[in-house]
């Protein structure tokens, strides 16, 4: 899983630097949409961890037959909520945008790219479905080579749709989206010729098993999603934030924001890995197991992320240069990495414990803990040192609220854990 996630944020990252060749304004265009894609995204993984939670302990309680039945009614319904809310968000970019502080040529820019990206975000919602139903019978390994097949389909088509070949100019901004959509278009073809040679599906007795799941099933979902909007919303109101501060600042925090989420893959493979299998202890009700298997999971997080991040930092005025066009805005994507990049180890420690706690039946403190980490540290603080440092004091800011949010997450899990052995004693 952390090899298809470094292959699936690499080519968002390499979208970006192909983009950033256009120039500032299109770069720029495209970091205005990431809130609303992340809003996509958000709810797209509040229905993976959901369908991962419950059919994972379906199937350690041994209830096959009601497991094949779950895969098959969150397949239809999580593609139809994903195919409505790109309808939604397509009626309302004109407001949206607007009150992003998106100026007149900049969502001119934004229209062309839209629809496109909306349909690639359905379409990778769709596969990212069919990858949580592959978690969940513990094969990893198929939604990890397909995230490489479909990275290297857009890693070709990129330039070719942005750059175009020969007489052709290419498509532009839009080029970008249309690569994501046709790579992840080939990826559900893959996908739904494997799902028919499992067992994993019924085509009966899907009306009665969603009379019986749907109130835990909305339980666990409603939680995880309301988790996932929050970071798209705070995105929304961070890049407010920073649109204050001009537009080569605004591309270099889409540029940071690409490569966080790259950074964060081992992070954000152990998110998709781990909770299938704290999923089938906690059905089997083996906490020992859980407690274990969490501190092997934050320790591998600490010491990775921590090491990850300062390496990068060290190397930031090198790495602008490959992702940026212009000096101004590698010089402010230097000093986000800087400041952000090491503190991603503390944000990592707060992103698993959100995530395990949706998988072991604590979802509401999960929403809590997710709530806080954006709306009681972060924010807050990336607010204050805008308004104290500029972008210098808006990294430093942003840098500590993700250390207060990871303490805080620990903190949690600590209690949360020592509750859960209580029964136990």
């Amino acid at each position: 899983m952390a090899i298809g996630v470094l292959a699936l944020l690499g080519f968002q990252l390499v979208d970006s630097a192909f983009i950033a060749r256009l120039g500032t304004a299109p770069l720029a265009a495209q970091s205005f949409t990431f809130p609303l894609s992340f809003l996509i995204i958000g709810i797209q993984v509040g229905l993976g961890i959901a369908i991962a939670a419950l059919i994972s302990r379906a199937l350690g309680a041994g209830e096959q037959a009601r497991a094949r039945r779950l895969g098959s009614l969150v397949l239809l319904a999580g593609a139809g909520a994903i195919a409505l809310l790109a309808l939604l968000l397509w009626a309302i970019q004109e407001p949206v945008f607007n009150s992003l502080g998106a100026d007149a040529a900049t969502r001119e820019l934004i229209r062309g790219y839209w629809a496109p990206q909306l349909l690639a975000a359905w379409l990778g919602a769709a596969l990212y479905f069919g990858y949580s139903l592959f978690r969940a019978y513990g094969d990893t390994r198929l939604p990890g080579k397909m995230m490489v097949v479909t990275s290297l389909v857009n890693l070709v088509l990129d330039p070719l749709l942005i750059f175009g070949v020969g007489p052709w100019s290419g498509l532009g901004l839009p080029g970008a989206a249309w690569a994501t959509a046709i790579a992840f278009g080939c990826g559900l073809v893959v996908l739904a010729r494997r799902l028919r040679h499992t067992d994993w599906l019924a085509r009966e007795g899907l009306g009665a098993e969603l009379r019986q799941s749907a109130r835990p099933f909305v339980g666990i979902a409603a939680p995880a999603m309301v988790s996932q909007l929050m970071p798209p919303l705070a995105a929304m109101l961070a890049i407010t934030v920073v649109a204050g501060l001009g537009e080569a600042q605004v591309a270099a925090w889409g540029l940071a924001s690409r490569l966080e989420t790259l950074s964060l893959m081992v992070v954000l493979a152990m998110t998709m890995s781990l909770p299938p299998w704290l999923g089938r202890c906690h059905g089997a009700g083996d906490w020992e197991q859980i407690r274990r298997l969490l501190r092997l999971a934050l320790r591998v997080v600490l010491v990775w992320q921590l090491g990850l991040g300062v390496v990068i930092a060290l190397a930031a005025p090198w790495v602008a240069l490959v992702l940026s066009g212009t000096p101004e805005v590698r010089d402010a994507l230097t000093m986000l990495i800087r400041f952000l990049l090491p503190s991603y180890a503390l944000l990592g420690i707060c992103m698993l414990v959100v995530s395990a706690g949706n998988a072991l039946g604590w979802p509401l403190r999960a929403m809590l803990m997710s709530g806080a980490r954006l709306f009681l540290f972060y924010l807050p603080c990336l607010w204050l040192g805008a308004q104290l440092g500029g972008l210098t004091g808006l990294a430093i800011g942003a840098a500590f609220g993700n250390l207060c949010a990871g303490l805080a997450a620990w903190q949690l899990l600590r209690r949360e854990l020592g509750a859960a052995a209580q029964p136990a004693a």
